[in-house]
């Protein structure tokens, strides 16, 4: 089992930067890749980015590649995605989630554990 916690959302206004934080315990967190994801109201969720364990590789979806950076910290078991240049679009709740593919899935169902979510707002 993996508890995760996110924590750093907010409201910004569009140009603005927040940093989002992932907390993890229970299982060792270092055998995980990690996934951020974000659903904003009446859409689907979708993937934001993704890193391996290691941290050696990331991945981003396309709309926000250039702006947003993940990032994680395996000897405090936290995962973070800085978020540059905010645009109202980026507006959704953002979650954290835990993976043990040793391919990196950017599908939510390929994910084993979630945070309970962070409110992003970026106002225009």
């Amino acid at each position: 089992q993996v508890q995760l916690v996110e924590s750093g959302g907010g409201l910004v206004q569009a140009g603005g930067s927040l940093r989002l934080s992932c907390a993890a315990s229970g299982r060792t967190f270092r055998n995980y890749a990690m996934g951020w994801f974000r659903q904003a109201p009446g859409k689907e969720r979708e993937f934001v980015a993704a890193i391996t364990w290691s941290g050696g590789t990331t991945y981003y979806a396309d709309s926000v590649k250039g702006r947003f950076t993940i990032s994680r910290d395996n000897a405090k078991n936290t995962v973070y995605l800085q978020m540059n240049s905010l645009k109202p679009e980026d507006t959704a709740v953002y979650y954290c989630a835990s993976t043990g593919k040793v391919v990196v899935p950017t599908e939510p169902t390929k994910y084993n554990y979630w945070g309970q979510g962070t409110q992003v707002t970026v106002s225009s």
